[in-house]
């Protein structure tokens, strides 16, 4: 385990989210527009901390104010099973005397219909999980508020290759919750040819796993596997690329998907899928769910999709108009207690973003299952490709409901 986790954090990290994953110049309400048409179905320095190596409790701070002034409920509006249920419930009233209240999406686009619904005021929640090229709309359109620095002196156990994101430069807003990327769990059993590559994912879903076949139910997600598959950039804007696109999406595959699922671990438990993409956290959590059941995690295979796939960090962040800023600070904070960071990683499956995780890893879960899909090597990462929010969004959104539409979902 050690040699493989001397690689959790490559170089090329900073740069890989820096370069890719940007709003063009321009195109932001233009892509906002489409988003909300489409999915209708105090500014505080950091304290001067220093963060110990691997392992601190939590830094130095006024962390004291934190806890007194947190109490009542706690609202989140995150992604699907996405955290610890401990972390969330018992422990964080334990710890912080606050009950916590989760809501799921299973879209950046459903997420900001649902805090643009108010007009920018308040939605009713504390904490939303954006991925992080959507921050820069949800900053323009006011769906959240600044950090009170102040009250996060725990920002110092992140590693700064996850800090300081081209759409957050000083995390103002925003701040890791974790990063991972996109790929496809089958049956072995079911499907005999050795899948490897986005390609063959798309031909066993119109071959073998026919009908038996679920997608991510998100509009780039759902349209990437074939850009991946063609040598093409996810991100175009050509014409005839997505014109291409959306006949072999919507003409040819979406008669034979079964499901439009984000989260399709617990239906793989139950047997509802023999192919399904996923990503990888995801994947991850049903390898457990199938032994759970009673079924045979081994015979089920994850395959980070090649040549290319995704890459994507989502964030915390304070809805505008939070009804409880202080304990959406005190909760965000107390996550960043390594101890805490990694018990969610445990669960969740997904890099946290901890500064000297090797070192988090090795002293505080040594027994971690399943770390290769969590953990990616150099030339994996080098694979992965950030969504850039430009004019494509509008077409993509439109190829996903078309699908559907066909598909009957």
């Amino acid at each position: 385990m050690t040699q493989e986790l001397r690689i959790l954090a490559p170089d090329s990290f900073r740069d890989k989210l820096n370069r890719r994953a940007f709003i063009k110049a321009g195109t932001a309400t233009a892509g906002m527009a489409v988003v909300l048409m489409a999915c209708g179905g105090s500014d505080s320095a950091s304290p001067d901390t220093t963060a110990a190596a691997g392992g601190a409790k939590e830094a130095s701070g006024d962390w004291s104010r934190v806890i007194n002034k947190s109490s009542g409920t706690l609202a989140m509006y995150t992604w699907g099973d996405y955290d610890d249920p401990a972390l969330v419930g018992s422990f964080a009233e334990s710890s912080l005397g606050v009950k916590m209240k989760v809501d799921y999406f299973g879209s950046n686009e459903d997420l900001i219909t649902k805090l643009s619904a108010g007009g920018g005021k308040s939605s009713g929640f504390d904490i939303v999980v954006p991925t992080g090229p959507y921050i820069v709309q949800m900053i323009q359109k006011g769906l959240i508020e600044k950090f009170d620095k102040t009250l996060l002196p725990n920002m110092v156990n992140v590693d700064p290759a996850f800090l300081s994101q081209s759409w957050d430069k000083n995390n103002e807003y925003s701040v890791c919750k974790n990063w991972g990327t996109t790929g496809f769990f089958y049956d072995t059993t079911k499907i005999k040819k050795e899948l490897n590559t986005w390609q063959d994912f798309l031909d066993a879903c119109m071959g073998e796993a026919s009908g038996q076949c679920s997608v991510i139910d998100a509009a780039p997600n759902y349209a990437g596997p074939y850009f991946w598959a063609n040598g093409i950039d996810w991100n175009t804007e050509d014409k005839a690329s997505l014109d291409a696109a959306e006949k072999f999406l919507v003409e040819e595959l979406a008669q034979h998907v079964k499901a439009f699922d984000s989260y399709p671990s617990t239906k793989l438990a139950e047997g509802a899928y023999t192919l399904a993409m996923a990503w990888n956290g995801d994947a991850r959590q049903a390898y457990f769910r199938i032994k759970d059941a009673g079924g045979t995690p081994e015979n089920w295979r994850w395959v980070l999709g090649t040549p290319d796939t995704e890459l994507f960090m989502d964030t915390f962040c304070i809805a505008a108009g939070s009804p409880n800023t202080e304990a959406a600070h005190a909760w965000i904070n107390w996550i960043l207690i390594p101890e805490n960071s990694i018990k969610d990683l445990e669960y969740h499956g997904y890099h946290t973003g901890m500064k000297e995780m090797e070192q988090l890893i090795t002293e505080l879960a040594p027994d971690l299952v399943k770390g290769d899909m969590i953990f990616f090597k150099p030339e994996e990462v080098k694979t992965m490709h950030t969504q850039i929010l430009n004019t494509s969004i509008d077409r993509l959104v439109d190829i996903l409901n078309k699908a559907k539409a066909k598909a009957g979902a």
